[in-house]
C-alpha cells in the first residue's frame, strides 16, 4: 500500500511539475476573435487520458470542452475555445474567444448589477 501512494505522490508531483512548464502564447487577434495557443509540456502531453485523442490513431487530441482542457492544467481566463488541433505539433492547443470577450462581460456584469433592486429590510 505504502508503495502505492509513493508511486501515486510522484505521478502528481510530476503533474505539477509539468503545468508549471506550460507555454501560454501572447494574444493575438483578427476582426472577429482573439486567438492564442498553449504549448504542453510533451510529458505532460503523454499523461493526457485516451479518451481525449481522436479515434483515427492520428495521435491529436480532439477539441477538447472548457471542463476537459482545465482538467489537464491548462489556465486561462474565461471566454477561451479549443477550436482547433495542429496535427503536426499535437502538443500545441489552438484557443480563440470573441474579440473584446472581458469588456462585453463587464458591460453585462454592469448592467445586470445596476438593474439589481437591494434587499429590503424589515
Amino acid at each position: 500500500m505504502a508503495a502505492k501512494d509513493a508511486k501515486a505522490q510522484e505521478v502528481a508531483r510530476k503533474l505539477e511539475e509539468y503545468i508549471e512548464k506550460i507555454h501560454y502564447s501572447e494574444r493575438y487577434s483578427d476582426d472577429e476573435y482573439e486567438y492564442r495557443h498553449v504549448i504542453l509540456p510533451k510529458p505532460l502531453f503523454k499523461m493526457i487520458p485516451k479518451q481525449f485523442f481522436n479515434q483515427d490513431n492520428t495521435g491529436t487530441l480532439r477539441l477538447l470542452s472548457e471542463e476537459e482542457w482545465r482538467g489537464i492544467g491548462i489556465t486561462q481566463s474565461l471566454g477561451w475555445e479549443h477550436y482547433e488541433v495542429h496535427a503536426p505539433e499535437p502538443h500545441v492547443l489552438l484557443f480563440r474567444r470573441p474579440k473584446n470577450y472581458d469588456q462585453v462581460q463587464a458591460a453585462l456584469n454592469g448592467r445586470n448589477a445596476a438593474g439589481k433592486q437591494p434587499a429590503k429590510r424589515k
